[in-house]
């Protein structure tokens, strides 16, 4: 599996962005408060802790100043490097006390961090509409929560708060803030269909959700002509909705070939006997599909296939099958949670394949913890930098989490829905006065090779195609590190088909 409380107040944050780049060092006091304004919990505003709409007092503050400095940031591949952006940052539209925010002029540059290589469009012309007031525009995430995992992608949503914080305490679009509003898909597709109309009817677009059955919104959101910039696109219903962009991108029925061509290369013996198993539910059964005939086309053997009920908690009849069919190479795709849950069946029965392999969602660290020593030496692969390692936006990311979800760890999901907002930012940016849900669609459908700020591989975001890029990763001593290569290893797709 790849990887939404309604408030409407105005956010007037003064934060001083300090750090290269692009964190901020402010008060407990102040981190409180953007906390509090992101969440449509602060004077003025109303609260909403079950998903049903509250509407707070609209309130006008002074108006945002500071001129940080865009950091440069590359991506790089075994096959070549990702474009540099970089440059110094302009200054941000401002608001004035009491009134109405004072528009950008022509050719202004955006201040937040990481925008200093785009021109913002010019604001004139810039109408309200949908989701759009004269001081903010509003955003909606639908992720899930709760339901059989709970917190299953809440980092998703942490992350687009984060990133909301960040932008709205340096910039603004044409002298708007964004307003986030949250709602819970509770790991259910009607909830997030739900959650998707309140979407279309409340916020101008859709922006760093993630559902494991992201299917139940899809023909909402394509009615509505939302822009949907979701943290990844995970069934064929989503990706087929042309107003829904992954930016962990996937294509239908398409997979990546170097997660098999790297295995085939290094270990040829062991994927003349692989056993692949899954969660027989929602986007994990569907793509396992996909991968097992993907696989078998890039030259793996599978031996024994199957899917497991997502309510199932002994998984031995399906290690004693593997045991007899002398499985030498297992994938699962799956929750970490069940992916630990399987290694320690297999411990407990002895059996140890010389190739165990995850998809990046055990990249958690519960995975560890629920595993413990029979998660050792196991296999995933990333598309993304590390989350211990150091690089720009993904400092900021961990920086900004921490103002308002103190504690929280990073996720790869989370960095993805940071990259999804920024995306949604940037494009914003740069249509200025023409900003529409059509002309948003119409730009996002454009990128390719989007990397995040160097963040993560780059991603087909707009053609939907899987990422050709990957990076590999171990479980050694309790910790996950790299394995081989530090460098993204890159080759094609194929389809299924």
């Amino acid at each position: 599996m790849r990887s939404k409380m309604v408030a409407v107040c105005l956010v007037a944050l003064a934060l001083l962005v300090t750090s290269a780049c692009g964190g901020s060092e402010i008060s407990p006091q102040a981190a409180l408060k953007a906390n509090q304004s992101i969440l449509g919990q602060g004077s003025g505003a109303g609260t909403d802790t079950t998903g049903t709409d509250t509407t707070g007092t609209d309130t006008t503050g002074t108006g945002d100043t500071g001129t940080p400095t865009d950091t440069a940031t590359t991506g790089t591949g075994t096959t070549g490097t990702t474009g540099t952006t970089g440059g110094t940052a302009g200054t941000p539209g401002t608001a004035g006390t009491g009134g109405k925010p004072t528009k950008p002029g022509k050719g202004q540059t955006a201040a937040a961090s990481g925008f200093g290589g785009i021109k913002l469009g010019s604001c004139d012309g810039f109408k309200n509409q949908t989701g759009i007031t004269d001081q903010t525009i509003t955003i909606g995430n639908s992720s899930d929560i709760s339901g059989p995992v709970p917190g299953l992608f809440t980092g998703a949503q942490q992350a687009t708060k984060a990133y909301v914080a960040y932008f709205n305490a340096s910039s603004s679009i044409c002298g708007r803030k964004l307003q986030l509003v949250t709602y819970d898909s509770r790991t259910d597709a009607g909830a997030d269909q739900q959650g998707y109309q309140k979407i279309c009817e409340n916020a101008f677009a859709g922006v760093g959700s993630m559902s494991a059955f992201d299917s139940g919104g899809a023909a909402t959101a394509q009615s509505c002509g939302l822009p949907d910039i979701r943290t990844a696109a995970v069934t064929g219903a989503r990706n087929d909705c042309t107003t829904c962009f992954g930016v962990q991108s996937t294509g239908k029925g398409e997979y990546q070939n170097e997660v098999y061509d790297y295995w085939i290369r290094t270990h040829k013996d062991a994927t003349q006997k692989a056993a692949f198993l899954y969660l027989n539910a929602g986007a994990a059964a569907e793509n396992a599909k996909t991968q097992i005939s993907v696989g078998t086309k890039r030259g793996m053997n599978w031996v024994y296939t199957a899917g497991i009920d997502v309510a199932a908690f002994d998984y031995g009849s399906y290690v004693q099958q593997m045991k007899s069919k002398g499985v030498q190479f297992v994938q699962f795709l799956g929750a970490y949670q069940q992916s630990a849950r399987l290694a320690k069946a297999m411990q407990s029965a002895g059996f140890k394949p010389e190739v165990l392999m995850y998809d990046p969602s055990v990249y958690e660290p519960g995975f560890l913890t629920q595993g413990g020593s029979a998660v050792e030496g196991a296999n995933f692969f990333v598309n993304f930098t590390p989350l211990n390692e150091s690089q720009p936006e993904l400092n900021l990311y961990k920086k900004w989490l921490q103002q308002v979800a103190p504690g929280a760890q990073p996720t790869f999901f989370g960095l993805f829905a940071w990259s999804a907002a920024k995306l949604f930012v940037q494009k914003s940016l740069e249509l200025g006065g023409k900003l529409t849900r059509p002309s948003l669609v119409a730009a996002v459908k454009s990128v390719d090779g989007w990397t995040g700020g160097g963040a993560h591989s780059p991603m087909s975001v707009g053609s939907k195609h899987p990422p050709v890029c990957v990076r590999w990763m171990t479980v050694k001593g309790g910790a996950f590190v790299p394995s081989g290569d530090t460098k993204y290893t890159c080759g094609g797709y194929t389809s299924a088909g």
